[in-house]
Parts: C-alpha cells; sequence; structure tokens
C-alpha cells in the first residue's frame, strides 16, 4: 500500500472530532461515496447511515470516498480503501454506496473499480461484497443505477437498513440467498428479481428524527459545523421536486428542544439541514439560543417569503456575510406555474433585508429552460436582479431546469443545448456591473437530463462514457446507442 496515500487519509481522519466506531465486527460494511471527501463529508445522509450501521450488533462500518486523484491510485496499483482502519474495500462484505444524482453515475463506476469491485452487478461472484446503493437519487429514478447495484434502498433509510442488515447477518456470505431475501423487504429494490419495477420508497416515522453528524471536519464547505435535521421533506408541492409528491408525508419537523439536545458541547458551528428549514415554526427560537451561546449556524434553505428582519438579523449575528436564496422559475408566471408562491417583491425585500443586516451580497438561484420560458420571462429576471442590485451586490446563479421523474413535469422535453446558452447569453447581456454570474453548463445539463429519464439501458451507456473518459462527447456517443428513448 502506498504510503504518501495512506499518510493523505490517516491526516484528514485525525484531524476529525466525533464519535469512534468499532472497526471489528462480524459483519463489516464499507460505506461509500462517489464523491470526494470535501464533498460526501458535507453530506448528512451519509453520516446518518455511517452511524445507523455502526449501532448494529456485530456490525462494523468504515468509510471511503472516490480519491482526490484517482489516478494516483492507479499509478502506485493501490486498492481503495478505507479511512478508519485502511482496508482494502474490497475485503468487506458489503459496500453501500450513497447517490445524490444522475452525475454521479461515473464516480459511482471509479470506486468500484479502484476497490477493484466488478463494476457490472452480472459479473460478480460468491467472494465479491454485496454492492448495496441508497441516497437522493432513489426518491427520482434509480433505474440506471441497475446494471451496477446489488440492490437499492428506495427513499429513507431509517425502517429499511434493520431488516437488510439482519437478512445479511443470517445468510451470511451467500450471495444468491441475500438477494432472493431482500427482494421481498418493503423498501428495497432488487434489480436482478425486480426488473423496472421499484417499489415504493421507504418513510422513516417522525420518532427516529432527527439526522445528526457523527464526524466533523473542517475539510468541507461546511468547515467545522455539527449538522442537525431540523426538518424532513417538505409541505410545498412545487411542480419540478420529487420530495414531497415521492413520499406523500409532507414535512416532518423536529421539534426545536429535541434539536437544541443533540448539539454537543465541542461544536462552534451549527448547520441546520431541510429541504425548507425557513418553514419551521420555531426557527427564530433556534436561531436565538445558539446565537446566544455564541455558535455560529448555518440553514440549509433559506425561502425569501418567510424572511423577516428579526430572522435575517439573527443569521448576520450567526456569522452570515451572504444570503442565499431562491427565485426558481425566471418570473412569476413560471413561478406560479412550477407552484411557488414566490413574488419578485418577496425577492426585493430579502435583499433589503440583508443589506440593513450588514451582509455583503445576496445569492439567487434561478431556473432556466422551464417549460413555457419566453423571452419577456428572461427579460423580467433581469430586471428584478437589477433592482436588487441597487441595495446589495448580486451573485446570480443560473442552473438549467431538468425534469426528474415523478413530477408533474418530469416528460417536458428537453430545449436544444444551443438553444440555452444563447438564453444564458441574453441574460448575461443584461446584468449590471453589481451583479456576478454563476454560469452553469447546457451539456452537462442536457447528459442529467438523459440519464434523469433513463433505463438500464442508460446505466451501461454511461458504463461506457466512463470506459471512454467520461467526457462530454463519450456521453454523446454513448447514449445515442441506447434505445430508451
Amino acid at each position: 500500500m502506498n504510503w504518501t496515500l495512506v499518510q493523505a487519509v490517516t491526516s484528514r481522519r485525525n484531524a476529525e472530532w466525533g464519535t469512534h466506531f468499532t472497526t471489528d465486527g462480524r459483519v463489516r460494511v464499507a460505506l461509500a461515496t462517489p464523491t470526494r471527501y470535501f464533498v460526501g463529508m458535507s453530506s448528512l445522509g451519509f453520516q446518518a447511515v455511517l452511524a445507523m450501521l455502526n449501532r448494529f450488533p456485530d456490525v462494523s462500518c468504515e468509510r471511503t470516498f472516490l480519491p482526490d486523484d484517482p489516478g494516483e491510485y492507479r499509478r502506485t496499483k493501490t486498492p481503495l480503501f478505507t479511512y478508519e482502519s485502511l482496508s482494502p474495500v474490497s475485503s468487506f462484505d458489503m459496500v453501500a454506496i450513497s447517490i445524490a444524482y444522475e452525475l454521479e453515475l461515473p464516480g459511482l463506476l471509479e470506486v468500484l473499480d479502484l476497490s477493484r469491485i466488478p463494476v457490472l452487478r452480472e459479473d460478480r461472484g460468491v467472494h465479491h461484497p454485496l454492492v448495496i446503493g441508497g441516497g437522493p437519487l432513489t426518491f427520482a429514478n434509480p433505474l440506471p443505477l441497475a446494471p451496477f447495484l446489488d440492490a437499492v434502498v428506495m427513499g429513507e433509510a431509517e425502517t429499511v437498513l434493520p431488516p437488510l442488515m439482519n437478512v445479511i447477518r443470517h445468510h451470511g456470505g451467500r450471495r444468491a440467498e441475500v438477494l432472493e431475501a431482500l427482494a421481498s423487504v418493503p423498501g428495497i429494490y432488487v434489480p436482478g428479481h425486480h426488473g423496472s419495477d421499484l417499489p415504493p420508497l421507504a418513510v422513516a416515522p417522525r420518532d427516529r428524527l432527527p439526522a445528526v453528524s457523527c464526524r466533523v471536519t473542517e475539510e468541507t464547505d461546511l468547515a467545522g459545523m455539527f449538522l442537525v435535521e431540523a426538518a424532513r421533506g417538505c409541505s410545498r408541492a412545487c411542480a419540478y421536486c420529487v420530495m414531497r409528491r415521492r413520499t406523500g408525508q409532507g414535512m416532518r419537523m423536529v421539534p426545536s428542544s429535541r434539536i437544541l439536545k443533540t448539539i454537543p458541547p465541542q461544536a462552534r458551528r451549527v448547520g441546520l439541514v431541510g429541504a425548507a428549514v425557513t418553514d419551521h415554526p420555531e426557527l427564530e427560537q433556534i436561531l436565538q439560543v445558539l446565537v446566544d451561546r455564541g455558535l455560529g449556524v448555518g440553514v440549509s434553505s433559506l425561502r425569501a417569503d418567510r424572511l423577516n428582519p428579526t430572522l435575517v438579523a439573527l443569521l448576520r449575528r450567526a456569522g452570515y456575510r451572504q444570503l442565499t436564496i431562491a427565485a426558481d422559475g425566471a418570473s412569476e408566471r413560471l413561478r406560479s406555474q412550477l407552484g411557488r408562491r414566490l413574488k419578485g417583491d418577496h425577492l426585493v425585500r430579502a435583499a433589503e433585508m440583508a443589506a440593513e443586516a450588514g451582509m455583503g451580497a445576496i445569492k439567487v438561484y434561478a431556473m432556466l429552460g422551464v417549460p413555457g420560458e419566453t423571452r419577456e420571462d428572461l427579460d423580467e429576471l433581469t430586471r428584478l436582479i437589477k433592482r436588487m442590485a441597487r441595495t446589495i451586490p448580486v451573485v446570480l446563479a443560473i442552473s438549467f431546469f431538468v425534469p426528474k421523474r415523478g413530477t408533474p413535469l418530469w416528460d417536458a422535453p428537453f430545449p436544444d443545448i444551443k438553444d440555452l446558452r444563447n438564453r444564458l447569453k441574453y441574460v448575461a447581456g443584461r446584468l449590471g456591473s453589481r451583479v456576478t454570474l454563476r454560469r452553469p453548463s447546457a451539456r452537462w445539463a442536457w447528459v442529467e437530463y438523459q440519464v434523469a429519464r433513463g433505463t438500464p439501458k442508460t446505466g451501461l451507456a454511461a458504463h461506457q462514457a466512463w470506459r471512454n473518459g467520461a467526457g462530454f462527447s463519450a456521453w454523446r456517443r454513448a447514449l445515442a446507442n441506447t434505445e430508451d428513448r
């Protein structure tokens, strides 16, 4: 094993604080993400699964990530290994991989290949670990994952992991028996048994919330931040979002008392996580307690129509230098079409409150390419952003609309790539000097769209693209060979 790679992993691990887990369980699980450490350790879901798996009797779960430099592992012939015991991932009984969205597919294949585990499930034998997937992508369309995963945990893991681990403990390394038993567990999709028939999503009961961090590191965007779930799901029914429509559970609030009890004394920064945290009725009280303790605070989702001067002032005291909100569609007409009640005046008022609180900028997320979008809608967006910029500098972060399976707009066509580029160019040419534009890639939005509406054949196309370097040209050639659409 290469000493330089081992030293880099060991240094990262030793700089963390939090719960330490045993590494000598009878059943050993390697928990992976198809992203680098910097991104993977920012995921509360990843950390929650790590903690849940380590609570099972006779089970030990360790972490691994897509390396910062996969080529160095190949050059030094070093198999991917875990952070806790530095053991090869291929030596574990099970590899659990959390996948967030479609463009992480090449990272999934890279992790398996670097682990020296056959990428295609049909090529694995009895001596290979079971490869189990899960994560946010299961709320949309996990079918493109079918060629690579032996089984998939659909939806929320809290109620599915206990029967899954019981099956694995009971059947040991007998792959065929394990997969046959898992196929009958609610919330588990076994591609070899179910084909393309997806089971319903699993939903965690309220008493299993909140999820919290188990390890804290400085090496993420959320440096040194202890994460705690303020709410799960969403009470809003936005037409582009898979969250509420797929679970049917609306928004499950975590009481403020339960949230505050989870925060360890050594925490200096706290992240409140959820799809719509500003809809939490006790948010101001929670922030007040945390700020009075001298803690920095981050909130994962701020809705402009829920902000008020008191809340924004608390965020400033909690360390915010820039307010981040979402405009979604380019105009009020499009936002209404998407099921969003957000008005332009809400966004303008958010800019004013950020300036009054002493923040240096406001960041606004907006989508282009929403079905029915016209030049007039783009004009409305640029007028709105320039109006906000008269009060405070604006960072406008554009994304291209990608419809997801399970939402009312999932079958909407994707605009021509050149057309999307022209729309972006049109918006960029009408923004003033106080607006900084963050540009997306129309090409990669197109790839995401193709995978989002795909089937297992699309997964095989992803495999082909990955083998050819995973660049856009490789994706375009590979997707042209599929017959999914």
